[in-house]
């Protein structure tokens, strides 16, 4: 299942416009903030699918009735890219546990590149709902790695897959290698175009340079 949080009119669309607009760009401050931005929205839609029970809750004048979700949530973040909208879903998601994953593309001589990984940390996702955060999804391998890695840690009982920008061609190949009902996918823009350098048009550009700066 995907859900794509752009095609309903909300404020969402306003940071990612922002994060699109090459005259916003240049404040890696704000850029990082609407990040954070979606990812607390991100994370309030995704609320709405967990598990919920009855849970009585002391007030100074007597008790109250709420619900109350009971699942264990595991946020799991490919770096660098990722840690501002990871904190987006922290924010709201505050008892979760987390997880890091190192990777990056390893560019070849012809311009060509493989996605290598260097390291996760992280707890067990045995039975847990497994969060995996990138802002993008392009060719979708990374995405795909990235979760046939986590599962060296455990089957979740669900995963979500949350990106800000995709492209269509890395949606269709996140769906066809993850064909499965416990994985659920939420995007805030699909974009039609990917180059042949694996980027997403119009997207906005390198996410993690634009958070954080350029890199060598």
């Amino acid at each position: 299942m995907i859900h794509i949080l752009g095609e309903q009119d909300s404020v969402f669309n306003r940071f990612v416009a922002e994060m699109r607009d090459v005259r916003v760009q240049g404040d890696l401050m704000r850029f990082r903030r609407n990040l954070e931005r979606c990812g607390e929205i991100m994370a309030y839609e995704i609320s709405k699918t967990l598990s919920y029970c009855p849970q009585a809750v002391q007030t100074p004048l007597g008790t109250a009735d709420m619900r109350l979700h009971n699942d264990t949530l595991v946020l799991a973040t490919i770096l660098r890219a990722g840690l501002p909208l990871h904190q987006g879903f922290l924010n709201y998601f505050d008892h979760a546990e987390n997880a890091f994953i190192s990777a990056y593309r390893k560019y070849n001589k012809d311009g060509t590149f493989r996605i290598q990984f260097e390291h996760i940390s992280g707890p067990s996702i045995e039975g847990k709902t497994l969060i995996l955060i990138d802002p993008m999804l392009a060719t979708g391998a990374s995405m795909v790695l990235a979760y046939k890695a986590m599962l060296e840690r455990g089957t979740p009982a669900h995963t979500h897959i949350a990106s800000v920008i995709a492209s269509r061609e890395g949606v269709e190949y996140t769906r066809r290698n993850l064909a499965t009902d416990s994985v659920t996918l939420w995007m805030g823009a699909v974009d039609d175009e990917l180059t042949v350098k694996s980027y997403i048009v119009p997207g906005l550009g390198d996410a993690g340079d634009l958070a954080y700066g350029k890199k060598d």
